[in-house]
């Protein structure tokens, strides 16, 4: 059996080197040649996987290492009888821990207290639940947003109209893109949904681009119409609107959910699947392979004011993707600024999710213990 594997996703030939000969490409060029005598394929969320990539390979299953899936057609893979999985959930806590991180710096930069805020949450799905539950840890109420779970769950009063969503402090959008139908999420965030924003309001995306009408948004925010954004994604990634970047206050190459944690999470979960495909029982084990954290312990004062964003900045420091990603401002080729998103998501740092790390408190504190385990560190 030969499995074809994007060359970023962690442990790959480990993993995959148990079913058969593994080969590796990156995720932008792997073509239909490459596919030839290939039976199982691998991916990210970078590659587009439809019929002009697979009609007349040999391809019977593929498996995306990542939670979305509107880079695969589905339904032509269905059609032409391929298997296909997703690893859906694997990098939510990633996800939360980027939005945890975002929101502290915000409340820094503008001088905000986070408690009693309110924090609008569009899509409550494996992504959303971790979002919300960090966020009631950090004292915000939650405003939840989900019309698919809405109607599949009868109504739940927990879901609330997009109206009460227009009235948040802050926005964060966790939702597939659907270009049509009942849940479209296409624009989503187009020039109607941002002018009814609260100018005080702060958007985050780390969804989709094209969630966001990044035109409209780009002329919201020069309007002074919102207080600030944060984008992870962009439209026509990995080109970027460098004139947009230059106006939000977080601006990161779509590595929300690039923990290592979840991206091997991912691996182990498509693993699984290809196994399940073949009949064949699941042996791979990642734990004995993982590195220790960079940072194992750390001792906090809990009366120090900032003691909670401290330790996440020695964890996970979000400015500094921040500071990579502006340098694509110096580089004048869109085709230059292009290679450096994608070389900012391969060379990306090894970063640990925050359980890996276990906080002691100078002093006692049931209400910071409270805290620093809410948004997922270890206490005691």
């Amino acid at each position: 059996m030969v499995i074809l594997v994007d060359e970023n996703v962690p442990y790959g030939r480990e993993a995959f080197g148990l079913l058969g000969e593994v080969r590796t490409a990156h995720g932008r060029k792997i073509s239909r040649e490459m596919l030839a005598d290939v039976d199982a394929l691998v991916v990210r969320s970078i590659t587009k996987v439809n019929r002009e990539l697979l009609e007349g390979t040999p391809v019977r299953f593929v498996g995306t290492c990542t939670i979305g899936e509107d880079h695969v057609d589905k339904a032509w893979l269905a059609s032409a009888g391929v298997t296909f999985s997703s690893a859906p959930g694997c990098n939510a806590n990633s996800v939360g821990e980027y939005i945890t991180a975002a929101l502290l710096h915000l409340a820094e930069k503008h001088g905000l207290t986070l408690a009693g805020m309110k924090l609008g949450i569009v899509g409550v799905g494996n992504v959303g639940k971790r979002v919300w539950k960090k966020a009631e840890a950090l004292g915000l109420q939650c405003v939840l947003n989900d019309p698919p779970r809405f109607d599949l769950e009868g109504g739940d009063p927990v879901f609330r109209p997009i109206e009460e969503i227009l009235d948040c402090d802050f926005i964060t959008c966790h939702v597939p893109i659907e270009k049509t139908g009942p849940y479209a999420t296409w624009h989503l965030a187009g020039a109607a949904f941002l002018a009814r924003m609260k100018p005080t309001a702060i958007l985050i995306n780390s969804s989709r681009g094209g969630v966001v009408d990044n035109q409209a948004l780009k002329s919201t925010l020069r309007n002074g119409q919102l207080r600030a954004a944060v984008l992870d994604v962009w439209e026509g990634e990995p080109r970027v609107d460098t004139e947009l970047l230059e106006l939000v206050d977080i601006a990161t190459p779509h590595i929300a959910g690039y923990s290592f944690d979840g991206k091997v999470n991912g691996t182990r979960q498509i693993y699984e699947a290809l196994c399940a495909s073949l009949n064949r029982p699941a042996e791979w084990d990642p734990s004995p392979l993982l590195p220790a954290p960079e940072c194992p312990e750390l001792t906090v004062n809990p009366s120090e004011s900032g003691a909670l964003s401290g330790a996440v900045r020695a964890v996970y420091e979000i400015m500094s993707d921040d500071a990579r990603m502006r340098e694509m401002l110096a580089l004048a080729a869109p085709e230059e600024q292009s290679a450096w998103f994608d070389r900012l998501r391969k060379e990306y740092p090894r970063r640990r999710e925050f359980f890996n790390t276990r906080v002691n408190f100078a002093q006692p504190d049931s209400a910071m213990e409270r805290l620093f385990s809410g948004v997922g560190f270890r206490c005691g």
